[in-house]
């Protein structure tokens, strides 16, 4: 277990402190929560199953609010997730951590941050904040690299993109959700149902919701962008397989009155008066040229080729 004061910033203290009357932070395992659950005086309705990390979520109980988070990994989205739960009341905030992720958001708080109004509102929110403080900088990476496969598109590498743009539209469908899970998160924060928060400070919560907001419609927009990029893979590749299919039409229209001419004069019948003739064979060939240089030109007037 650690626990610290929210004071100017956050002081580390012993678990006898936490009695002195100021706003405090707790960190625990699920085994350390489940053996004490009474120690921090929480009333949590048994239905609120907050230790099951399916989803980021906030349960109002009867003189408590539970939850927990299920947080993409930014550098494999969709990857394993971090998970941490959370019970709070008017006095404090106990995060209940198994993997060590929570642990590393409350003591980067605690090295960074230092508050002239010192509240548990704002200790929240700074944790909210830190869960998405390099998001800005992951959509914008996103949005770099579909700029860039546009420009690779355009240029003729179609082919390249589908698995990609696939694997982009996944990450963002994830992203998406894990938004819409934090704007419910903090509308239940913001609602303040059982009144611990000041009303005053109820503004860091819609400062949060705000920006979540910003995130989630900025990650439709570039899933919008995906579709647009997948539309246009698909309109290249036809563009590239009609070039082929005219190329190929081209080719045999030119061959078809050549096969014509092979094929009338393969007859072999006894009687054909070009047989016997000196200059049959050098008249059928610029015969055969002309057809061809003639195709070429009449496709080249018609701009099939």
């Amino acid at each position: 277990m650690e626990f610290w004061l929210i004071n100017e910033k956050l002081t580390p203290c012993t678990r006898a402190e936490l009695n002195g009357g100021a706003q405090y932070v707790a960190l625990m395992t699920t085994d350390e929560w489940k053996r004490e659950p009474d120690f921090f005086g929480m009333v949590v309705d048994m239905g609120a199953d907050f230790l099951d990390h399916r989803e980021t979520k906030a349960i109002v109980n009867l003189d408590s609010l539970t939850g927990s988070f299920l947080i993409p990994d930014r550098t494999d989205i969709a990857g394993k997730e971090h998970s941490f739960s959370f019970a709070l009341d008017e006095r404090g905030v106990v995060l209940i951590d198994d993997e060590g992720y929570a642990a590393r958001l409350v003591n980067e708080i605690g090295r960074t941050k230092k508050w002239r109004l010192p509240s548990l509102e704002r200790f929240i929110y700074d944790l909210l904040e830190a869960v998405i403080a390099d998001d800005l900088y992951l959509l914008n990476s996103v949005e770099k690299r579909l700029d860039s496969a546009e420009k690779q598109i355009l240029a003729g590498g179609a082919e390249e993109f589908p698995a990609e743009l696939n694997d982009i539209r996944g990450d963002l469908l994830d992203l998406r959700l894990h938004y819409e899970q934090l704007l419910d998160l903090g509308q239940e924060l913001e609602e303040n149902e059982n009144e611990f928060f000041k009303e005053e400070n109820l503004r860091y919560f819609h400062l949060f919701t705000e920006r979540v907001s910003r995130m989630k419609d900025t990650v439709t927009g570039l899933r919008d962008y995906v579709a647009q990029l997948r539309e246009l893979v698909q309109s290249q590749l036809s563009v590239k397989q009609n070039r082929i299919m005219t190329l190929l039409t081209v080719i045999t229209s030119i061959f078809m009155p050549l096969t014509l001419i092979a094929g009338w004069y393969g007859m072999n019948f006894k009687y054909m008066p070009e047989l016997d003739k000196p200059l049959a064979y050098p008249i059928v060939i610029a015969v055969s040229i002309a057809i061809v240089i003639g195709c070429l030109i009449w496709f080249k007037k018609k701009k099939w080729m």
